[in-house]
């Protein structure tokens, strides 16, 4: 449940290793070519979830995962009873918070269901060759239940410990993304506005201990300013720098530094660039001027 572009990719690749795979997304329009290549179309989510033996959740957020499953109203934990998730396995997939992702395990748990929180690092290429590093949290039995599933994906699935654990690692490893983008826009920028030479500066960085190869995979991107094509984009970006940020604080970490990246984000949004590539946060940083 949740196509798209990687809900996309990870039907494209159960389909290409011979799985059965239902699909629901509230656009219908968006996975008709999934039909095409046979995954069977479901017209509801409660339709979908009474065909299936595992479901996997790729949605925005999550009261995107609570509306799809009616289990009950964010902050509110007064649940609503949900016989069709008797039995089922739920994979929540997405990025969200540790106390949203345990409060929706409970839930589920309680509804008589199977949770597992599986965040992922990579992106579209990895999810087409299942070469995606996943990230489990919750019952080891359900992780080890799940592994055939989760291993289409990426070979070797990590578990992390209780739920929560997982969804801790996505929100640390996407709040390094925010960090070493707007650092090395800071750094790309300034070197650019007093003459510094482009790949002077690059074979500086990688000749240093300070290298990081997402510098590589966006520098292009910075150069044309052209960020055109997400797989991950601003607006994603800025949800999880804000999920991350209230959970830190709650557990007594200085966010001071993340916050003044979220105010950088935020404006890039604001600024009509919420749908392309998170790297137009340059755009903000390093102005055309």
């Amino acid at each position: 449940m949740g196509i798209g572009l990687m809900g996309h990719a990870f039907v494209d690749r159960f389909l290409s290793q011979g799985f059965t795979v239902r699909v629901f997304n509230r656009t219908q329009d968006n996975i008709k070519d999934l039909a095409e290549s046979g995954a069977i179309m479901c017209a509801t989510a409660d339709e979908l979830i009474s065909l299936s033996s595992a479901i996997i959740l790729m949605v925005s957020d999550a009261d995107a995962i609570n509306n799809l499953l009616q289990i009950h109203k964010p902050g509110d934990m007064q649940a609503y009873k949900q016989e069709n998730l008797q039995g089922k396995t739920i994979l929540q997939m997405a990025t969200i918070s540790p106390r949203q992702s345990r409060e929706i395990g409970e839930v589920i748990s309680s509804n008589g269901g199977h949770y597992l929180e599986a965040p992922v690092l990579g992106s579209i290429p990895e999810a087409k060759t299942g070469s995606l590093i996943i990230m489990a949290g919750g019952s080891k039995d359900v992780f080890e239940d799940a592994l055939p599933a989760l291993q289409v994906l990426g070979t070797t699935p990590r578990y992390i410990g209780e739920t929560g654990s997982a969804a801790a690692l996505k929100l640390a490893m996407n709040q390094l993304i925010a960090a070493l983008t707007a650092g090395f826009s800071l750094s790309l920028g300034y070197a650019i506005k007093n003459g510094v030479d482009t790949d002077v500066f690059m074979d500086t960085v990688r000749e240093s201990a300070l290298y990081a190869k997402t510098y590589d995979k966006k520098l292009q991107k910075y150069l044309d300013r052209d960020f055109g094509t997400a797989n991950f984009s601003t607006r994603h970006l800025l949800k999880d720098i804000r999920l991350f940020i209230d959970d830190a604080k709650a557990a007594g970490l200085n966010t001071a530094a993340l916050e003044g990246i979220e105010r950088i984000t935020n404006q890039t949004v604001e600024n009509g660039m919420d749908l392309m590539d998170y790297s137009s946060i340059y755009q903000e940083i390093c102005p055309e001027k």
